[in-house]
């Protein structure tokens, strides 16, 4: 019995690795990925290496239509002229896929923190909301996200007369912020693309206030693609390949103990993105059975919920 111990407990063990080695290849694809992004300015005109996952073929993928420049993707998602007026230009690279600003109710004097902020686009949006006695976070995990987000920040207090913004190096799976210290956590077209989604909710609820709230933009599935189309976008920097199922969505924020979960899908913006004949969504069309379309499977997914105080109210 006892020499057969050791083996059993290495066979426990042994998913967990490789499950650790799969995460950490992907979280290391998506980043280089993003940093070329970066480094190019916008989604489209990344130049990828052979096996990236961002392909010049491949469009504007699931956060901007290459047909489309930043600036229009950004207005017919819902940023208004005067939003776009205060942000730094090269903080908008596309890669939106909702306006979380929008649905956050933000006000003067509270603290957010976006996850995934690129080059600051959302930071930026957020700001002025909050004002100077307020403060935005942007987390990120690619350096070259990271240092062009802090590029903006001087065009940002140019436009705004505001210094409330600053951009923290880290992982959306752990966070570099202290427990129970921010207001209001937003994220746009980014939680999908991690490999532990329950792990990111987690470390929402961790750092939220109680009454804390949440306002995420992501993409969402309807129901499972087919595996047609998941082999064929599997290897992208998209949200598709890494979006799950809108009632998982709601699973993974009830376990990580969040309350009021409100769901508001968005077709139209899928519609939109094959309207405008973008390449990913072409290929899709493709694949999918006779009859259907992208929004059939693929919505553009609003989500609202709150940390709630341990005697249930909202503090």
């Amino acid at each position: 019995m006892k020499s057969n111990e050791p083996s059993k407990k290495s066979a426990s063990q042994q998913p967990n690795a490789n499950q650790a080695v799969t995460d950490d290849a992907l979280r290391e694809q998506v980043r280089e990925g993003y940093s070329r992004i970066a480094q190019s300015g916008s989604w489209s005109s990344v130049v990828a290496a052979p096996n990236a996952s961002c392909s010049p073929t491949a469009g504007g993928g699931c956060c901007g239509p290459a047909t489309f420049t930043p600036a229009a993707l950004a207005q017919a998602i819902g940023y208004s002229q005067s939003e776009l007026a205060a942000t730094p230009s090269e903080s908008n690279m596309g890669l939106s896929c909702g306006n979380p600003t929008a649905i956050a109710s933000l006000k003067m004097g509270e603290v957010v923190l976006d996850l995934g902020a690129g080059g600051g686009f959302d930071c930026f949006v957020a700001g002025p909301k909050v004002g100077s006695t307020g403060k935005v976070i942007g987390v990120d995990m690619t350096p070259d996200m990271i240092t062009k987000a802090r590029r903006n920040l001087s065009i940002y207090s140019e436009n705004t007369g505001l210094s409330n913004v600053e951009f923290r190096l880290g992982e959306i799976e752990h966070l570099p912020v202290a427990d129970a210290s921010v207001d209001v956590v937003i994220s746009n077209c980014v939680l999908n693309l991690s490999p532990d989604k329950n792990q990111v909710w987690r470390e929402i609820a961790r750092v939220l206030k109680p009454g804390g709230r949440v306002a995420v933009s992501d993409l969402a599935l309807l129901r499972p693609l087919p595996e047609a189309v998941l082999r064929d976008i599997e290897a992208l920097v998209g949200c598709v390949a890494g979006a799950v199922l809108v009632d998982e969505t709601r699973a993974q924020a009830i376990a990580a103990g969040l309350s009021e979960i409100v769901l508001t899908p968005k077709s139209h913006y899928i519609d939109a993105l094959t309207n405008w004949e973008d390449p990913l969504y072409r290929k899709i069309v493709e694949a999918l059975p006779p009859g259907s379309k992208p929004s059939d499977f693929i919505t553009s997914l609003d989500v609202s919920a709150r940390k709630l105080c341990k005697s249930n109210c909202k503090c």
